[in-house]
């Protein structure tokens, strides 16, 4: 299912990979949908920027020059400056199954694609990832959770 120029416009994603033919692959991809992609090679470089602009989204490599994509992951969520913390999909040179589960059942990653990837499953792993973190940002769906934190 092919989808339709700007479905992902005015989103901020910030774009973590140190291979410039996979970055290059990525911002084409989504600035196609009408995404502003932003990018940065390395994990510091990724921490300032993702508290700059506070993104919709964050994709992470794993495999950076200069700390492991998990890093920027724990720090987003436990200790980022932007609340709550954005939707992450993560972007693996080689893993195995066990490495997508842990990903997905215990961090709670919105996705783990293994590179190569189609730009198709990019594009649709990020705008479920948009669909579902603007579900749970409903006033409904915040006040669920309190009760729920507080029962």
């Amino acid at each position: 299912m092919a989808m339709p120029n700007g479905a992902l416009r005015t989103k901020k994603i910030v774009v973590v990979e140190a291979d410039e033919d996979f970055l290059h692959l990525i911002q084409m991809t989504l600035a196609d949908c009408g995404a502003d992609v932003l990018a940065a090679s390395r994990g510091y470089d990724a921490l300032a920027l993702i508290d700059a602009c506070r993104p919709d989204a964050v994709i992470i490599d794993l495999a950076l020059p200069d700390m492991n994509g998990w890093e920027i992951f724990i720090r987003l969520r436990d200790g980022g400056s932007v609340k709550p913390a954005p939707p992450v999909i993560i972007l693996a040179d080689e893993g195995t199954r066990l490495d997508r589960t842990f990903s997905l059942q215990v961090a709670q990653v919105h996705d783990y694609q293994m590179k190569p990837f189609l730009p198709s499953q990019l594009r649709k792993s990020v705008t479920e990832a948009l669909r579902l973190s603007a579900i749970s940002e409903t006033p409904v769906t915040a006040a669920r959770q309190a009760k729920k934190d507080h029962d």
